[in-house]
């Protein structure tokens, strides 16, 4: 299993993105947690088998209707069983 950890800046708040971000990984069967940062961002710590986790990048990037992504940025990787198994949202 691996792991991925990101910021997403943009206009990511308040369109729906972390509701995204969390159909995305369950349909992908990932592991993890995504929440908005009080610098107007989005982070999210993601883990699973590689090719799950390229498709949820790509998905994460293109974003939902109304979100409009200016930057992803990777953070220091997390380790995988520090992850929620059930994808969630966390404040």
């Amino acid at each position: 299993m691996e792991s991925i950890h990101l910021e997403i800046r943009g206009r990511v708040q308040g369109v729906g993105f972390r509701w995204f971000v969390v159909e995305k990984a369950e349909e992908l069967s990932l592991a993890g947690w995504v929440r908005n940062t009080p610098q107007g961002s989005v982070e999210i710590a993601a883990a699973g088998q590689r090719d799950a986790l390229a498709s949820f990048e790509t998905a994460v990037k293109a974003g939902p209707r109304g979100a409009r992504i200016e930057e992803v940025r990777r953070l220091t990787p997390v380790t995988p069983d520090s992850l929620p198994r059930r994808f969630e949202i966390v404040r």
